[in-house]
């Protein structure tokens, strides 16, 4: 799985569903959360939207290049987590993405 976030929930619709039409992600959920954080030396706090992309671990690095080019922030979060997924999920994940 490879997440990152957006401030815009335009950005994430647009993120989201073209990840998945270009087969890098089988699904993207996209959940409203508030970070916090400190960016060119200020602490902020703002709502943003996290994207959680389902993919193979053959594509992330695909996925995640992809996601760098298509990102509105200078500094993207782009993180990969291995998960575990029951194995008719994981089938289905693979039907749907380009490994």
């Amino acid at each position: 799985m490879v997440t990152t976030t957006v401030a815009d929930p335009a950005d994430a619709r647009r993120l989201a569903a073209a990840a998945v039409q270009a087969r890098l992600a089988a699904c993207v959920q996209v959940e409203a959360i508030a970070s916090h954080y400190v960016w060119q030396g200020h602490q902020s706090e703002d709502a943003e939207w996290r994207l959680s992309c389902k993919t193979l671990t053959s594509a992330a690095p695909r996925l995640r290049a992809w996601l760098r080019e298509q990102h509105p922030y200078e500094v993207p979060q782009l993180l990969t987590h291995a998960v575990q997924a029951e194995a008719d999920y994981a089938r289905w994940v693979a039907q749907h993405v380009d490994g």
